[in-house]
């Protein structure tokens, strides 16, 4: 065999070598192949949709009844007035265009505290840009707890009690010039109150005050209520959030067209939700400041101070337990994701009413803490329960929307 023949052969022989662990590993390719294949034919003959358990097909229920609004009848336990207890209420809600929305509802507490309200909601109004509520009602409040005007000269045991009986009409409107952060809020209401002597166990106001020592006590007085908001709000939604803040002034003025009770009124108020462990837990604050100016040669009456007490502002205290010309509300939670459903909270409050804005600041703040546990879908907070601690003792709160 000649040389050049001996090169070709061991250029063959060579190429075989080479060539053949290739076509190995193509034929096992191809095998493997085949068998992720047939394994996923398999799997996919046996694939059926979700099923969710027992109690998760119970709370979707809940939760579509609650906050889905697609239902004509709906629970509604907006009580007529804080501090009238456990509220059982029911409404009917109906389409009267494509949007919006007529709700006639009600709502009723043991302790005598009735309201009944029809409601018309349009929320696309300036291609998308607007929402309007128009509200009109009745409601009555039987036993509404007044402690004196003050944060340091008053004592639970001071309590006196007074009803109200109050027809009133409000008109709203939610403005988003660029249907992002920016809000603009801006609303008039009619309200007629007519005060009396209260009911319970407490005395009556008329029975420890007079109109020389209270003002407003026996008053029968309509106010013409404006109100404008401007806010950056960059939550998710008001009802419910984990993310997001809110920052705003809303201004009021509340006129009396028979030139006794009118006062004007601002409001500041900041919210910050911030998110660790992505939503897992969350640390939300809470600021408002109140402060209110009668007009001149009028008053505040008592029944429209600002106060703190109750289940969304100093919650280890009984609602309106405290009342003056100013008020200051620091609040923090530490909120903890549960499930889509639930979240439980370490909550504490600290406030202050004062006669002059400058008092605010200068006593210690009276404060609580607590747990709590929240019902909740994506954008509401249909059933709030907290255990909360002050130095006149443990609150129980019920609530069906969120803390702030």
């Amino acid at each position: 065999m000649s040389n050049t023949s001996r090169f070709v052969a061991l250029v063959m022989v060579t190429l075989g070598l080479a060539l053949a662990p290739a076509a190995s590993a193509q034929d096992d390719t191809a095998t493997r192949a085949a068998e992720i294949e047939a394994a996923q034919a398999q799997k996919a003959a046996s694939l059926h949709p979700f099923e969710p358990g027992k109690a998760e097909e119970i709370l979707n229920r809940v939760q579509n009844t609650l906050l889905s609004g697609g239902i004509k009848f709906h629970p509604f336990f907006d009580s007529a007035y804080a501090g009238g207890g456990f509220t059982l209420g029911a409404g009917y809600a109906t389409r009267v265009s494509s949007y919006n929305v007529l709700d006639l509802r009600g709502s009723y507490t043991f302790s005598g505290y009735t309201r009944l309200e029809a409601a018309f909601f349009a929320p696309r109004l300036f291609k998308r840009r607007a929402v309007l509520n128009v509200v009109g009602g009745w409601r009555k409040a039987t036993q509404v707890g007044f402690y004196g005007v003050g944060n340091e000269n008053t004592s639970r045991h001071d309590r006196a009690n007074y009803r109200f009986e109050q027809p009133y009409g409000v008109a709203t409107i939610d403005i988003r010039p660029t249907r992002h952060l920016l809000l603009l809020r801006g609303g008039v209401d009619v309200a007629r109150w007519n005060v009396g002597a209260g009911a319970g166990s407490a005395p009556s106001v008329d029975e420890v005050y007079t109109p020389d020592t209270l003002a407003g006590l026996g008053a029968h007085t309509t106010y013409v209520h404006a109100e404008g908001t401007v806010a950056v709000d960059s939550r998710p939604a008001a009802g419910y959030a984990r993310r997001g803040g809110y920052y705003g002034v809303t201004f009021h003025d509340f006129h009396d067209p028979d030139g006794r009770y009118g006062f004007r009124q601002t409001d500041y108020e900041a919210i910050q939700h911030v998110p660790i462990l992505r939503d897992t837990w969350v640390l939300s604050l809470h600021g408002a400041l109140q402060l209110a100016n009668a007009a001149a040669d009028q008053t505040v009456p008592f029944f429209m101070l600002p106060s703190l007490g109750g289940g969304s502002s100093l919650r280890g205290f009984t609602s309106w337990r405290f009342r003056d010309m100013n008020s200051l509300l620091l609040q923090a939670e530490w909120r903890v994701l549960a499930n889509r459903f639930l979240d439980m909270a370490l909550v504490y409050d600290a406030g202050r009413v004062a006669a002059h804005r400058s008092d605010l600041t200068d006593a210690p703040l009276k404060s609580d803490y607590g747990l709590g546990l929240r019902f909740h879908g994506p954008i509401a907070t249909p059933l709030r329960v907290e255990f909360v601690h002050g130095n006149e003792g443990l609150s129980l709160v019920f609530s069906s929307k969120a803390a702030f």
